[in-house]
């Protein structure tokens, strides 16, 4: 079991009246990239939002079940939220910079950690810059305000801002679906770099993104896991006719 980084048990999310996830049953491997893809509104990002309890800023929601990192359910009332945010990192859709410089964007989260040190922060921003395959490009920058990055500088700027703090988990919600194909492209490659270090979990709309970047592949429709398993093996061979039918196209 030590492979398995995250699992959930007969996991259920309610928005009101609205089920929103039914039933979700899996083990999310260390070290890879386990990629959700499935229509818009099927719950993808929802799913992703329960791994850090973002949801829990969200009105009216009720979760049952188990979400486990690490063998520990991070529902659990003692669990300190802060540090789980910490561990499991988010990168959004859009690109989020604060609007401060680049360097202060990238300490900004260690120095919440109690990290004050200037040669420390000044080694973090370096290292996380470098991890996120952007400091050759702001290196000479660093005091300036991270806005005036383009779109897919500033999603790299996000993802060195999310690794500045030393996670175990990288959640990316369609992070490349606001850019350009080369900024897409840059994101890809560093994805495949990251997995080395982190587990990431990635929502795509990108089929052709998750066939390239993604270890294993979970396709859900309304809510609910249609299929899990290998990336290359759901491509070639899926179990269900609706995983077929969404892959090939003739869905929706």
């Amino acid at each position: 079991m030590s492979n398995i980084k995250i699992s959930t048990k007969n996991l259920d999310l309610y928005y009101g009246e609205n089920h929103a996830l039914k039933n979700i049953n899996m083990n999310i491997k260390a070290g890879a990239i386990t990629a959700f893809i499935g229509p818009s509104g099927c719950g993808k990002s929802t799913f992703l939002k329960t791994l850090n309890r973002m949801n829990d800023l969200v009105d009216n929601v009720k979760i049952t079940g188990e979400v486990k990192i690490d063998g520990e359910d991070i529902y659990d009332p003692h669990v300190d939220v802060t540090l789980l945010r910490k561990k499991a990192g988010m990168v959004f859709q859009q690109p989020n910079p604060f609007p401060m410089s680049i360097y202060d964007n990238i300490a900004y989260g260690p120095r919440i950690h109690g990290i004050k040190n200037k040669a420390q922060l000044d080694e973090i921003v370096e290292t996380s810059l470098k991890n996120a395959a952007i400091f050759d490009e702001v290196k000479d920058r660093l005091k300036k305000s991270a806005l005036g990055l383009s779109g897919g500088q500033q999603q790299r700027l996000c993802i060195a801002r999310a690794l500045a703090v030393s996670p175990e988990i990288l959640l990316m919600d369609e992070p490349t679906s606001a850019l350009d194909p080369i900024s897409t492209m840059k994101i890809e490659d560093l994805m495949a770099d990251l997995r080395e270090k982190y587990t990431v979990v990635i929502v795509t709309h990108n089929m052709q993104q998750a066939a390239r970047i993604s270890d294993d592949l979970a396709f859900s429709l309304v809510g609910e896991m249609v299929e899990f398993g290998d990336t290359k093996q759901i491509f070639s061979h899926p179990q269900d006719k609706r995983t077929e039918d969404y892959i090939s196209g003739r869905f929706g």
